[in-house]
């Protein structure tokens, strides 16, 4: 990693997420095709691009990673389109729920990591914005992974996961229904009470059982991180 370090005090109270949305809000070039992400800390990249639009005629057309982060983006007046109007994505900014020292990646609390996952494999550049906290040493130590399944095949994912060293839990609503990806597929939150040894390892032998349709783990996908600190500060990194 090539570290950069820079005060961005646009922002009030330094909400690391604000701090570091805003700041990746600022690599958006005129005349390009963005990748929108889902999340919190996206939505502060949404508002900074609603006013670069605004405030300095910024021309943009984006493709949304979220049925929520669609809505969103066109309440605040972000052109948007659909996948199958683009053949590639300029720059991608997106957040994560993990992120090593390799750039490697836990996607998916959001529930939106097909689509996201998508959206990264086309883009030619994607960006992660997060607080201090979601940079960890090891996978898997602070957050569990996602895994979305055909909910026909779900009992029998969770069965073939447990041998990988992981814990699967259906994840549910405040209702108390499964919780429902875009897609219509269910969630395994995935506890790996050691972390995740061999992250890129495990992506292959998830994505080779059928009925898995797609993991949290995003290897090989990020470019930069960027890493927004509670004293103000904003860290970019740049992968060697």
């Amino acid at each position: 990693m090539r570290p950069s370090t820079m005060a961005f005090a646009m922002v009030e109270n330094y909400n690391p997420k604000q701090i570091a949305g805003r700041r990746a809000a600022e690599m958006v070039q005129s005349n390009s095709v963005v990748g929108l992400g889902t999340g919190s800390t996206v939505f502060f990249v949404l508002t900074r691009l609603a006013e670069r639009i605004q405030e300095e005629g910024l021309v943009v057309t984006a493709v949304a990673t979220s049925i929520d982060t669609e809505i969103k983006a066109e309440e605040m007046g972000i052109p948007l389109v659909s996948l199958d109007e683009v053949e590639s994505i300029d720059l991608c900014i997106d957040g994560a729920d993990e992120i090593d020292g390799e750039f490697q990646m836990i996607k998916g609390g959001g529930g939106a990591l097909l689509r996201e996952k998508v959206v990264a494999s086309i883009s030619k550049r994607e960006v992660i914005v997060v607080g201090p906290e979601k940079v960890v040493p090891r996978l898997g130590t602070t957050f569990s992974l996602p895994v979305e399944v055909v909910p026909f095949a779900r009992p029998l994912m969770a069965r073939r996961i447990r041998p990988f060293g992981a814990d699967p839990t259906l994840r549910m609503t405040e209702e108390g229904s499964p919780f429902l990806t875009d897609n219509g597929n269910e969630i395994l939150d995935c506890h790996f009470p050691d972390g995740i040894q061999d992250p890129a390892a495990l992506e292959l032998a998830l994505d080779a059982i059928p009925g898995i349709v797609e993991s949290g783990l995003f290897i090989n996908l990020a470019h930069a991180v960027v890493i927004g600190y509670p004293d103000g500060r904003c860290e970019v990194r740049e992968k060697a």
